[in-house]
């Protein structure tokens, strides 16, 4: 997916990754970038349009789409993180709130229009995904949970020729973990590697060195080839 020339939506994009995300697709001469979060912010570029988007808001989501209109490139940036200790069952919630059902709804609702175009999901994940962060137990979770439903999209929305791509960063200097004193990559650099994935086809992105180091082994994995023998078992249409 070449995204010169198309039509991009991007969640979250007020701030951290999200806003590298849309300063990155401006330089790669996307035609319209549809910058969504809760809080829109304006933006000098005329080829960006703010959208005021909750996620777990489902009046504003089908708003959203109508408004959006045609659209080549879905991407799923929006999360949230608050420490916990899973004692709680509100703070699993609200991580499955946003993380999970927050990009399942948001994609549905966008899934016409990017049939029509046979278009691309990008869901920006995280490493915590494939292994748990025990200081943020619900956020690892509701992650874990949105790569298994990147897996089914991948599968189910293949026959369609929408094309579905897991981005697994690791730690990202972004507020939302700006006090961790761990190695951070900065989030332009992120953003051009997700978009260089994306480019590629690439079904999961390891957009950074922490998770890079993961990419070859998960490729040719046991994981990988699994995924790949479970999606062979649907009916040939």
């Amino acid at each position: 997916m070449n995204i010169t020339d198309k039509t991009v939506l991007i969640t979250g994009a007020n701030r951290g990754l999200g806003q590298a995300l849309v300063e990155e697709a401006l330089r790669r001469g996307v035609g319209r970038v549809h910058a969504a979060a809760r809080r829109p912010v304006t933006h000098p570029d005329g080829r960006v349009t703010p959208i005021a988007l909750d996620v777990t808001d489902a009046a504003q989501v089908r708003a959203a789409a109508q408004t959006v209109g045609s659209l080549d490139v879905l991407v799923n940036n929006a999360g949230i993180s608050v420490p916990d200790d899973l004692g709680d069952p509100t703070a699993l919630d609200q991580h499955l709130a946003v993380n999970l059902f927050g990009t399942y709804g948001v994609t549905m609702a966008f899934l016409p229009a990017l049939t029509a175009s046979r278009g691309a999901i990008v869901n920006v994940l995280s490493l915590a995904s494939l292994a748990t962060v025990p200081i943020t137990p619900a956020y690892a979770i509701s992650k874990a949970a949105a790569f298994s439903l990147s897996q089914s999209l991948r599968a189910l929305l293949a026959g369609r020729g929408v094309t579905v791509h897991a981005a697994l960063p690791g730690p990202i200097d972004t507020d939302m973990i700006r006090g961790w004193e761990i190695p951070k990559a900065p989030p332009a650099a992120v953003a051009r590697a997700i978009l260089d994935g994306l480019a590629d086809g690439e079904d999961e992105i390891f957009p950074d060195p922490m998770s890079a180091a993961l990419a070859e082994g998960w490729r040719d994995g046991p994981a990988k080839a699994l995924e790949r023998q479970n999606t062979a078992l649907l009916p040939v249409n």
